[in-house]
């Protein structure tokens, strides 16, 4: 019944959406945030929710294997969109639940020492980051 009520937009979603397709989705998610938040400089002022998904719309037309392998009605409909919001939501909430690692935060403490300078980061993602932007200053 409610294949018919959406025109079979969920039951091509379903099949379409296989578990393969849907890590790729996080994936392309996880990969777009993280390039999104350093290009901002895990800057909280400069963050937008919506810069964010034209970041990962650009990301995911131009370099996300999945998404060609969906059909153009899959695509538009309102279920795979709304997919998609639930999607971003839980991993972007994973990724900013995530604690920094012990090893990441020995190194953390060492490079702000080095450079005479304290960073605050609250997840492991951000804390890589940081990890990467300072010893590129350490070594330049």
């Amino acid at each position: 019944m409610i294949d018919e009520f959406v025109g079979g937009h969920f039951s091509n979603m379903k099949s379409e959406l296989t578990p393969g397709v849907k890590i790729s989705i996080t994936r392309s998610i996880t990969t777009a945030f993280e390039q999104y938040m350093a290009n901002i400089g895990w800057s909280d002022k400069l963050y937008s929710l919506p810069e964010f998904v034209k970041e990962w719309r650009i990301y995911i037309e131009n370099h996300a294997s999945w998404y060609d392998k969906l059909s153009h009605e899959v695509k538009s409909s309102p279920e795979f969109h709304q997919f998609l919001a639930d999607k971003i939501n839980e991993t972007l909430e994973k990724i900013l639940s995530e604690e920094p690692s012990e090893e990441q935060m020995k190194e953390m403490e060492e490079l702000e020492k080095q450079l005479g300078r304290e960073i605050d980061y609250s997840c492991k993602l951000e804390a890589k980051y940081w990890i990467e932007t300072l010893k590129k200053k350490q070594n330049s």
